[in-house]
Parts: structure tokens; sequence; C-alpha cells
């Protein structure tokens, strides 16, 4: 059997791409999702996404949909799963590769994202969304709160210009629980992949709170050390 009849007989199936798009703003982890457009299921909720055409990789086809819906590229981005179920998408068999992403709220194109019905919501107002998109999230929290252990991805959430009290307020969103201030202090300023700036954050109190940098350099020393980013 040559190529072309080999190829010619196998089955043919859809390829899409689904992101979970993770912003922090206002103290609280939020979720973009949007109103899907078409049937099946139009009108309901789902989560940013787009088939994947021919002449792309997934994780093109994935940079492709966060910047056509956030107007933001270069952003972090991880392949989260595949998901494959045969019955997963009530339109036609498809096969979806999910990712999720990290953004700055701040920085994205809001009248964009409104143009495509998309809407940031806290982790306790999500609906239930269509096929299994529930499940892309559940499985999306749990490779972020592993990966933000031991990475230094939570800076991406964060504006460029941080007080430690916003740092501990992110990653007690990502872990669930509260952390001990104290604690939390000691542990981070003794990593040393930060920059204290001279400047401070005023918009709690007339005193203060001291703005922070996080350093890719000091980071990629502490690997050089052999030492491990550990939350």
């Amino acid at each position: 059997m040559n190529a072309a009849s080999f190829y010619a007989k196998a089955p043919r199936h859809l390829v899409a791409v689904d992101c979970i798009i993770f912003g922090f703003d206002e103290g609280r982890l939020k979720l973009l999702i949007m109103q899907r457009k078409v049937a099946p299921m139009a009108g309901e909720w789902s989560l940013v996404g787009g088939f994947v055409q021919e002449e792309e990789s997934t994780d093109e086809a994935a940079a492709r949909v966060l910047e056509h819906t956030t107007g933001l590229n270069d952003i972090y981005m991880n392949q989260l799963h595949c998901y494959g179920d045969v019955a997963r998408d009530t339109g036609a068999r498809v096969i979806s590769v999910a990712y999720y992403a990290l953004i700055r709220i701040t920085n994205h194109d809001k009248p964009l994202a409104r143009e495509h019905g998309a809407h940031w919501l806290e982790l306790h107002e999500i609906p239930d969304l269509i096929f299994d998109h529930g499940k892309m999230i559940e499985d999306a929290l749990t490779a972020l709160r592993n990966n933000a252990q031991f990475h230094p991805i939570g800076f991406e959430l964060l504006p460029e210009k941080f007080t430690l009290s916003q740092l501990r307020c992110l990653y007690e969103e990502i872990y669930r629980k509260t952390l001990d201030k104290r604690n939390f202090r000691k542990k981070i300023l003794s990593l040393d992949v930060m920059e204290k700036l001279d400047e401070k954050d005023k918009t709690s109190s007339k005193k203060g709170a001291h703005l922070y940098r996080f350093d890719p350099e000091k980071y990629e020393a502490l690997k050089r050390k052999g030492l491990v980013f550990e939350i």
C-alpha cells in the first residue's frame, strides 16, 4: 500500500484548541470566558477557542486565538492536555488540545474582548460551560497550582510593579488557602528573585507599602546555583 492509499483510508477528525485564560484583578483570580455564537449550544458559556488551520501547529493556533481575543502576543502559555472523548462535542468528532495562559488584565484589549463577547469572571462565578470545558478548567487550576509552586509563573499575572501583599494575595488565590503573612514574606525574600524599588504604593495607607519587581536575571542566578524556586 502506498502512502496516498494509507492516509486516504484513515478517518478524518477536526482538531481544535481551547484556551483557559487566567488573569488577576482586584485581589481575585479570574477567567476569560465567552458566550458561544454558533450552533450547537449557541448562547451558552464557553472557553475561548477555535479550530487548528492546515498550516498551523497547535501552539500557533492557540497563540492566534489568544491574540485574536485579547490583542496580546508573546504571553505565557502552556499546553495542558488533549481531550478526545468520542462524544465530547455534540456537533462533530472534535479532538481538542487545551492550553492555559496567564495575562495581565490591564494589558489586554478590553474593547476587542467585548467585541468577541468575552467576560472576566471570578472562579466562583463561572457558570456551567459547554462540552468538557469545566473539566478543562479544573485541570488547568491543578496545573497552575503545581507549576506556581516551583516556577515563578505567578509574576505573569501581576503588574510589573507590585507589593508583597499583592503577591501573597495572588498565591492565596492560586492555592485557595490563607498564607501566613510573616512566613510568606520571609520565604519569598529569601529566594532573592525580586528587586526592591525606591517607590511605594500609598493607595491603602499614608505610610505606603514598598513596591517590588521580578528580576529574571536573579532567577537565572538562583537556578545556576542549583537552588529551587519554591513557595
